[in-house]
């Protein structure tokens, strides 16, 4: 868990923050990625099998974490700063692949906006997913780039049909592989209380949105609630790598666990917040 503080309007605004990764009961290694450095919190799924979708996934985080903004807490960043960082890490991952391996990436910057107001600069590219928890209620922002989304957008199939699609994990747009790469972004002011999960679908493909609710609106601690979501995900089955990145907004917290980048993430974090 990590505190970042500014003040912006006479809020004082602090980004806290848990994460967890886990490959799985089924996968040889885990291929997800993850940076939480203020302002930048995000998770990357590769893909591509035999150490290529991880390099494609660490090369993705890697790159977000040279961004000139890192280390600065609201800066007046827009998607277009954005989509040129993007681009570099989909031209860094054909180089390093071949082609051969691609991610998906979603997250969001804690930004200024034009207003001067604290806000979150949301981005997803693929099927990760970026949801926030506000008053108790669960709103998943970010729309998957999938097969499956599409048929539900359709009115080809429901979303409950989508869970058990046998192409749910065809990806229409991801980093790397020659397709589609261009992101989808919204801009969220910030209240204070909000809380930010990011994910990748090894989590959200075992867990329903009703459970990711009840945990986070139960478990105060961020570290803790991540340790308790990848803890359901492996009970239902753990078929994928499991990370996930929980983010409150507060306005006061001590500081507890450094920022993190992790590349190819390692295993789940303990519910104390440590790193390996």
């Amino acid at each position: 868990m990590n505190s970042d503080e500014t003040t912006s309007q006479g809020l004082d605004v602090r980004a806290v923050f848990g994460y967890a990764s886990d490959r799985g009961l089924r996968r040889d290694q885990n291929e997800d990625s993850l940076i939480a450095a203020d302002p930048v919190f995000a998770v990357a799924d590769g893909m591509g099998g035999h150490e290529a979708g991880e390099v494609a996934s660490s090369i993705c985080v890697r790159t977000l974490g040279e961004a000139p903004f890192i280390g600065e807490h609201l800066p007046e960043v827009g998607s277009a700063d954005l989509q040129l960082l993007l681009r570099e890490a989909d031209a860094g991952i054909r180089d390093a692949t071949g082609g051969r391996a691609g991610t998906t990436l979603t997250g969001a910057v804690l930004v200024r906006s034009d207003s001067g107001r604290p806000s979150w600069l949301v981005f997803n590219v693929g099927d990760s997913r970026t949801y926030r928890l506000t008053n108790g209620a669960l709103e998943q922002i970010t729309v998957d780039h999938s097969e499956v989304q599409e048929l539900v957008n359709m009115g080809q199939i429901t979303p409950d049909e989508a869970l058990i699609h046998p192409r749910r994990h065809v990806v229409t747009r991801a980093l790397g592989t020659g397709s589609d790469t261009g992101a989808d972004y919204w801009l969220i002011p910030v209240e204070p209380g909000d809380r930010l999960l990011v994910c990748s679908d090894g989590l959200t493909g075992e867990v329903s949105d009703a459970q990711l609710q009840q945990i986070l609106s139960s478990v105060a601690n961020p570290q803790d609630a991540c340790a308790s979501m990848v803890e359901a995900a492996l009970r239902s089955g753990g078929r994928d790598n499991i990370t996930v990145l929980v983010v409150d907004v507060e306005g006061s917290l001590e500081s507890s666990v450094p920022a993190a980048v992790l590349p190819g993430a390692a295993e789940a974090q303990p519910a104390s917040g440590s790193t390996d």
